[in-house]
């Protein structure tokens, strides 16, 4: 591995999944990634539906990808412009090791 990469991981509505997919193909820094369907859990109430309530969770799409520190911020910066206010979460976590076996 040359050079920090990170791993980003992104949880969005299922209503924004293709939104993000063609978000994200378009944008450099994001060379490949994964999603799969993911159940939320948050302790604020207020931010899901009665079902999700009843439910105790919430569907998400979780996109993850592993990107160069160098290209970290425009694909952070290119996701809070592309959908400020859409109820994503991500988190950024440094990548110790990564390869193929």
């Amino acid at each position: 591995m040359s050079g920090q990469e990170f791993l980003v991981t992104i949880n969005v509505p299922p209503l924004l999944e293709e939104a993000v997919v063609d978000c994200l193909l378009s944008i450099d820094s994001a060379d490949g990634f994964s999603s799969l369907v993911v159940s939320a859990h948050d302790s604020d109430h207020k931010r899901l539906s009665v079902a999700e309530q009843v439910a105790g969770r919430k569907k998400q799409i979780r996109f993850q990808m592993y990107v160069p520190e160098q290209q970290l911020s425009v694909l952070i910066e290119r996701l809070k412009q592309d959908f400020s206010g859409a109820g994503i979460h991500y988190w950024v976590m440094p990548v110790l090791e990564s390869g193929s076996i």
